[in-house]
C-alpha cells in the first residue's frame, strides 16, 4: 500500500510500472487520475487551493484501502492526492489497484475514490473572476459513496 499527499506532480507511467513491479501476480491493473476542472457552477476556475490535515489524511485514506481489501481480493493499492495551489488541467489524484481479476480491481479503485471524495480530510478552495469560495463534497459525491453501504 502507497499513500502520498504531496505537492509535486506524479508521473503516471512511473506510478503504473510501480504497481506493476509489485505486485504478485497482476491480472489486472486499473487506474484513476482525476484532473482540476476549469469550470465549476458555471463559473472558469483559475485555480484551486487544497489544504490537508496532515497524519489524520493519510490515517483516513489507510483506512479507505484497508476497507476495499476487505471487500475484494487486491493486491496493490497505490493512492495519490497533491495539495497546495493546482491550476485547471493539472492532475490532483491518482488512485491505483492491482488485482488477479479486473472486477475486483475496477470495483476497490472506484470505491476507494468514492470514499476519498466523502470522507478524506481534505478542503478545497476554488478561485474563480468572481471570488473565491470552499467547496464541499457533491450530493452526488455522498450517493456515490452511501451506494457501497448496499452492496456490503
Amino acid at each position: 500500500m502507497t499513500v502520498k499527499i504531496q505537492r509535486q506532480d506524479f508521473d503516471l507511467s512511473a506510478e503504473y510500472e510501480a504497481l506493476r513491479r509489485d505486485s504478485r501476480s497482476p491480472g489486472a491493473i486499473v487506474t484513476f487520475t482525476g484532473l482540476v476542472r476549469d469550470t465549476s457552477k458555471h463559473q472558469l476556475i483559475t485555480a484551486m487551493e487544497l489544504e490537508h490535515y496532515p497524519g489524520m489524511t493519510e490515517k483516513s485514506l489507510s483506512a479507505i484501502i484497508d476497507d476495499a481489501r476487505a471487500r475484494w481480493d487486491v493486491d496493490q493499492v497505490s493512492v495519490i492526492h497533491r495539495i497546495g495551489r493546482l491550476l485547471p488541467d493539472e492532475q490532483i489524484v491518482f488512485v491505483g489497484v492491482s488485482s488477479s481479476h479486473r472486477a475486483a480491481a475496477f470495483s476497490a479503485c472506484e470505491f476507494i475514490m468514492d470514499f476519498l471524495k466523502t470522507r478524506a480530510p481534505f478542503w478545497k478552495k476554488e478561485f474563480t473572476e468572481q471570488g473565491s469560495y470552499w467547496v464541499d463534497a457533491k450530493d452526488s459525491d455522498r450517493d456515490a459513496a452511501d451506494r457501497w453501504s448496499d452492496q456490503g
